[in-house]
């Protein structure tokens, strides 16, 4: 069996200026401890020159392409193990082993940012036609290890691991069915967002461009109790075509093409609920760009291989989050605007009403005669 190789053993390999052994795996830290290329990239050391696996020096390498690293997993279709002796040498292979460590990881990354409590949230990567590991039920995401993982049909039913699956998979593999490019879920409780689904307040757009291209349109699931095949078909239905979704009372879940790429995203919906947050009580109101400059976000969004619901709209009806307001007003919003094509506009902010604001004032100086008397 190759040598998988961690992200320790591979600092002591680069303190070393040593190369891994041939034919051994990198974990996606190591990877990134060698500077996320292959095992073909060369390695700093404090020794003799770096060299590449084929033993020429640094300077007579090729240069080698720049690239993005790819951690989506991919498997022929019709390849899934059938037989126990099969499953169990799935179960164990290299290549699944690096995706549980994985899995540890973003857990890790989840706890540590406050995303999850207790025993909350759970993650799922899709490994074949109908598999996929899983988290198991009742345990802390910041202190998982690979061998607590599991692996399980997309019914369901339980194929391999020590311990039991966590109830929720079926909410994940809700989407997976209903979306082929879910290739990894990831579901917490991030206090911003979630914040968002218990006020039942859809969450505003056209107000960062990185939220609009790497989020998309978010979307809501009304709620169903957790872990019922009821959630599983309405956070499904609404997963399918967006990559975010808020789940009413609950929490977020959300999708990519692996499970970094899910974990970014509930880094991004927490980051931008948090920013809209405390934009709104500045009192200067939220001041968006506009649906011809969405449109070009969105475009991108979709030549870097990302759903999105919009796409199809006319620009005066991108920008639907005008009725947002803050938690607390002293003073009545401008009518909107109508554009061009006839929608109501959400640009711009709100002018106060001097009648309002003297009625305020009156208020508040009677209250603070009361109190002193």
């Amino acid at each position: 069996m190759p040598k998988v190789i961690t992200a320790r053993e591979a600092e002591e390999l680069v303190r070393k200026g040593e190369q891994p052994p041939a034919g051994s795996i990198l974990t996606p830290s190591a990877r990134d401890v060698f500077g996320g290329g292959s095992l073909k990239s060369s390695f700093k050391g404090s020794g003799a020159p770096a060299t590449s696996s084929f033993g020429g020096s640094h300077s007579s390498r090729q240069p080698v392409e720049p690239s993005v690293p790819d951690y989506e997993f991919k498997w022929a279709p019709g390849s899934d193990p059938k037989t126990p002796g099969e499953i169990e040498k799935f179960f164990h292979s290299p290549a699944i082993n690096v995706l549980k460590e994985r899995i540890c990881e973003m857990g890790r990354r989840l706890w540590q940012k406050d995303y999850t409590d207790g025993n909350g949230g759970n993650i799922t990567i899709r490994v074949g036609d109908n598999l996929a590991l899983c988290t198991p039920t009742l345990i802390c995401k910041g202190f998982m290890t690979p061998a607590d993982m599991c692996l399980v049909d997309l019914d369901g039913k339980q194929l391999a691991g020590t311990r039991k699956r966590t109830s929720e998979a079926m909410t994940h593999f809700g989407i997976m069915k209903r979306q082929p490019a879910a290739k990894s879920c990831v579901h917490a409780h991030p206090p911003h967002a979630t914040a968002f689904a218990i006020a039942n307040v859809n969450i505003p757009s056209c107000l960062i461009p990185e939220a609009e291209v790497f989020l998309g349109k978010i979307g809501v699931a009304k709620y169903q109790t957790p872990g019922t095949p009821a959630n599983a078909d309405e956070v499904g239905e609404v997963g399918k075509i967006h990559q975010a979704v808020l789940m009413q009372n609950h929490g977020v879940i959300c999708w990519g093409k692996d499970v970094e790429d899910a974990y970014w995203k509930m880094e991004n919906i927490d980051s931008y609920c948090r920013t809209v947050w405390i934009a709104a009580g500045l009192g200067g109101g939220l001041h968006r760009f506009t649906g011809g400059q969405a449109k070009e976000l969105i475009d991108l969004r979709q030549k870097l291989g990302m759903p999105d619901p919009r796409s199809g709209l006319k620009e005066c009806e991108l920008c639907d989050s005008a009725e947002f307001r803050p938690g607390a007003v002293c003073q009545t919003p401008a009518a909107p605007a109508k554009s061009d094509c006839g929608c109501q506009s959400g640009g711009g902010g709100e002018k106060s009403d001097p009648t309002i604001e003297a009625i305020v004032r009156a208020v508040t100086e009677q209250i603070l005669k009361q109190m002193k008397a």
